[in-house]
């Protein structure tokens, strides 16, 4: 050891609590506006079934039929890797890992659609549907049918619709407490919000409700659907998309991005509207800002190129829908909406490729960090963060295993949750 330094400073520690004092309130604003990412599974994606349709079997009949279209259109994992593009290597762990999913849990997020995919109907109609949805959503909990997420579209704020928009919802809602409370994986969207004084409207309709039931205030979230631009961009030049994460009093649970709406909106031709438009980029990006921190996510939106008719057209659709997840991963969209059984082979094809191919150089570099074993990247906190992010969400949706990452990280769930969403400052994690 050398020469002990000796210390000195040359201000009173009054200075430190004076500067302390003057920031309490820019602390408290930090915590409330900015809590993190909530550390809860995020689905990978989000399905819609209009309200006059959901069945007992929906879900299943959701898996049954992507079965089908693998049996038809690529019977074995060299046939599916082909069309896609999948490396040899992964090619068996993927497509394995597909089928058991599509048997197991074949839709992870499920929207009862009281909006587009339904359209207007007579008051009493849409009432019995609500009702009726509201039933089978809360015996499929029940019975252990259920989706780990469900939930419905109401109609938009818009002057037009409102009034069945409050009324659907309220149906939906009280029909679930009426058949014994809320599930956990309760979800509502809010449809074409274009100011957010619509966003306030909506969280007073939830305050009345959770009021009349005795429910905890703050009980129900919702998404908010971005399909206009004036969501985007404001009349007065600020990002109206981050004043309706406030409207919502931290009841925002995610921003869905809707496609089809959004590129009509900004004038976008019928033949060029996709995810992938720089119209949808731009509008996605700044989503992604506006909800960074917040723990509000951000989720792309659909195709409507349906994966139907002979095997070479399901291909091509294929094709397609995998390429748009994978550059939606890519790019931090971690969820995207499927709109037909045949997307979901390849939306858990482009996730499980995703997860699987990055597996043993992330587990590398968190171990590397863990053990401050250097190597030839210098990772920070928040590279950590977000790798033990990478392997949660791969765990989550089943492409990884608990076990296999343990065994590459030395770490334990409990580990990479702690790494992903620390506290500031009690980040207790060691080497093994």
């Amino acid at each position: 050891m050398g020469q002990q330094e000796k210390v000195a400073t040359s201000l009173a520690g009054a200075v430190s609590e004076e500067i302390s004092a003057s920031l309490t309130a820019v602390d408290a604003e930090l915590a409330r506006r900015y809590p993190g990412d909530p550390g809860t599974r995020q689905p990978v994606h989000t399905v819609y079934v209009p309200g006059d349709v959901f069945e007992p079997g929906t879900l299943r009949s959701w898996g049954d039929q992507a079965l089908a279209a693998l049996d038809e259109h690529a019977p074995d994992a060299a046939s599916f890797a082909a069309v896609l593009g999948i490396p040899e290597e992964l090619a068996g762990p993927v497509h394995d890992r597909v089928r058991a999913k599509l048997e197991r849990e074949p839709v992870e997020d499920l929207r009862i659609d009281f909006e587009d995919g339904y359209g207007p109907r007579p008051d009493a109609e849409e009432d019995e549907a609500a009702a009726r949805a509201a039933r089978l959503v809360s015996e499929a909990y029940a019975n252990g049918t259920a989706a780990p997420y469900m939930g419905i579209r109401m109609k938009c704020m818009e002057a037009g619709v409102r009034d069945r928009g409050i009324r659907t919802t309220d149906v939906f809602l009280t029909g679930l407490m009426a058949a014994g409370g809320l599930p956990e994986g309760l979800v509502l969207t809010l449809p074409k919000v274009t100011y957010p004084e619509q966003v306030t409207a909506f969280v007073q309709l939830l305050e009345a409700f959770e009021k009349a039931h005795g429910l905890d205030a703050g009980r129900i979230g919702f998404e908010i659907q971005i399909e206009t631009s004036q969501s985007i961009l404001a009349a007065d030049g600020t990002a109206a998309v981050a004043r309706m994460i406030d409207a919502a009093q931290g009841r925002a649970t995610g921003l869905h991005y809707g496609t089809f709406d959004y590129s009509a909106c900004v004038g976008v031709s019928a033949a060029y509207q996709a995810s992938d438009h720089p119209a949808a980029d731009h509008a996605k990006a700044v989503m992604q800002v506006a909800a960074a921190g917040t723990g509000v996510r951000v989720s792309d939106g659909s195709t409507n190129v349906l994966p139907v008719g002979p095997t070479d057209q399901v291909h091509e659709a294929w094709r397609l829908h995998y390429g748009l997840t994978r550059r939606a991963l890519a790019r931090a969209y971690y969820q995207g909406w499927d709109m037909h059984p045949g997307h979901l082979p390849t939306r858990y094809a482009a996730v499980y490729a995703f997860y699987r191919e990055g597996l043993e150089p992330a587990a590398a570099r968190l171990a590397a960090y863990v053990a401050k074993a250097g190597g030839d990247v210098m990772d920070e906190p928040a590279t950590a963060k977000a790798l033990s992010g990478y392997l949660l969400r791969g765990i989550d949706c089943g492409a990884l295993d608990t076990a296999e990452v343990a065994r590459l990280t030395g770490l334990t769930r409990a580990d990479l949750d702690a790494f992903a969403s620390p506290r500031r400052g009690d980040l207790t994690v060691t080497a093994p």
